[in-house]
């Protein structure tokens, strides 16, 4: 019996090649991990004896010979297999222990040279691995060092059936594509030109099974991309329970909230949507002007911060049930006082290393779009009113207008003060939400402005909000009817800007 070892990460392999060879197994191994064998006593014979030759081109030919791909796909059960076999001198190998050149790793430093990254792509390594795995019926394959304990346990007990058989080679085959993946995602850098392939593969490793979905009875997984160390799902839980699959969710849109913004800002989140938001540079006057845009929802809520949570801000939370808290960093004292709460998860993110492209699942397939950054230029934008906005009018209103594109669709934000007063989203028509948040700004209405991610398809919502108080709107602009609201707007002496973008987000 034969086992052919080639890792590149040896954790565990000691114990494990130890069994094996106390079974009966002779080791066949190569280069680095043939020498961490015979280091450790274990009887090795080097690839280069099976093959007749040695390692050549720097090591980027070891196992490409007959007398290795031979053994690990010859099938036993066939007659004609077996007797070319014994004509060649070809002795089959049985177990076939591998994991590919540390590609991620070298890739994940920014200062690694391309022709580092190159002499990192393994070629023998996945052949063997897939020869292997094609072959399960005859061979083991073994890729993953979390596997050596039971699989050592079944061999020494003989008792490895055809489904262990079959998992493992299909743990190895996804171990190969994952590989793959990120090679080929390295080489194509990128590319505008290439961001929606006539191939869509994706490098994701989990993180966590939650111990739930949106609901109870749907089972879920936390992933993550390959190499991303920031965003939510590759956060620090400083304290706090398990997250959930919604902790993740509603926690992303917390963090996207917050970071959309270059002032210090404060979001408050309950089911994706900021229920309440503000920018101020006392980040405790910030957290206090968010929570009042509507303390009943934050109840369970989760909170966003994108600068250090200070001592004073942590008190200032007190006495208010919080599921999550996301921030860069918090000060010792803060966190002493945030850790008194039994279970609300406490978050420590690192920014990501870019926006991402959306992948949305749809029956019988998954739609693919560019991340919206909601960076619109407001040197673009155009004052369509006679009346003009003052500078404090229009600082509110590229406030709700960035707020506006992190509102579930058809989104109206009403602010004042670089504060969210209200929102009305997630309705099927744009007057329901005008009401919607004009009814939850109550008397702060007074003086706002107002802010509708797509255009006014008529009047009707505008002079809605304005008969409650409403100053100015701004909106993209773009429907038929942009004259007709342009003369509502005038009558009413409310001052209205295009932006020429629509921010859906649905």
């Amino acid at each position: 019996m034969r086992a052919l070892i080639s890792v590149s990460d040896k954790t565990g392999l000691l114990n494990f090649a130890k069994g094996l060879s106390e079974i009966g197994y002779e080791l066949i191994s190569t280069g680095g991990t043939s020498l961490y064998l015979r280091e450790h006593d274990l009887p090795v014979t080097d690839v280069a004896d099976v093959t007749g030759y040695p390692e050549i081109l720097g090591g980027r030919v070891k196992t490409l010979h007959p007398n290795i791909h031979g053994a690990i796909l010859g099938d036993r059960r066939d007659d004609s297999h077996r007797i070319q076999m014994q004509g060649l001198g070809i002795i089959g190998i049985d177990v076939v222990v591998n994991n590919l050149y540390p590609f991620q790793d070298v890739i994940s430093d920014n200062d690694s040279s391309m022709e580092l990254a190159v002499d990192n792509i393994d070629i023998g390594g996945p052949a063997m691995t897939r020869a292997a795995a094609k072959n399960f019926l005859n061979v083991l394959v073994v890729v993953d060092p979390k596997d050596y304990e039971w699989v050592g346990q079944l061999m020494i007990s003989g008792n490895v059936s055809v489904s262990d058989r079959r998992r493992l080679a299909a743990k190895a085959f996804q171990h190969v594509a994952f590989y793959d993946s990120l090679i080929a995602d390295y080489l194509f850098e990128n590319s505008k030109s290439e961001q929606y392939r006539d191939k869509l593969t994706n490098a994701w490793e989990r993180v966590s099974l939650p111990r739930y979905g949106e609901n109870p009875h749907q089972s879920a997984a936390i992933y993550k991309r390959a190499n991303e160390k920031g965003g939510i799902v590759n956060a620090t839980k400083l304290h706090g329970i398990d997250m959930s699959y919604l902790n993740y969710y509603d926690a992303d849109a917390a963090w996207s909230a917050v970071t959309s913004f270059h002032q210090p800002c404060v979001a408050i989140v309950k089911h994706s949507n900021p229920c309440g938001l503000a920018i101020s540079q006392d980040q405790t006057e910030a957290y206090k002007r968010a929570l009042s845009g509507d303390p009943v929802s934050a109840f369970g809520g989760i909170v966003g911060f994108n600068t250090k949570v200070s001592e004073n801000t942590a008190k200032a939370m007190e006495g208010i049930f919080l599921d999550v808290i996301v921030a860069p960093s918090y000060e010792p004292r803060a966190l002493e006082i945030l850790t008194k709460r039994k279970k609300t998860r406490i978050l420590h993110v690192h920014p990501d290393t870019g926006a991402p492209m959306m992948i949305r699942s749809v029956s019988g397939g998954v739609l693919l779009q560019e991340s919206d950054l909601n960076d619109d230029q407001p040197d673009t934008w155009r004052t369509v009113s006679k009346a003009t906005p003052s500078r404090k009018t229009n600082e509110d209103l590229r406030f709700a207008w960035t707020v506006s594109g992190l509102v579930k669709s058809n989104a109206i934000v009403i602010a004042k003060d670089k504060a969210i007063r209200g929102i009305g989203a997630g309705q099927p028509n744009r007057l329901n939400s005008v009401k919607l948040a004009v009814e939850a700004a109550g008397k702060d209405v007074k003086n706002s402005v107002l802010a509708s991610d797509a255009f006014f398809p008529f009047p009707d919502g505008i002079e809605e909000a304005a008969k409650a108080g409403v100053k100015a709107v701004i909106q993209p602009g773009g429907s038929i009817r942009d004259t007709e609201c342009i003369n509502t707007v005038n009558d009413l002496g409310v001052i209205m800007v295009f932006t020429g973008t629509r921010h859906f987000l649905h």
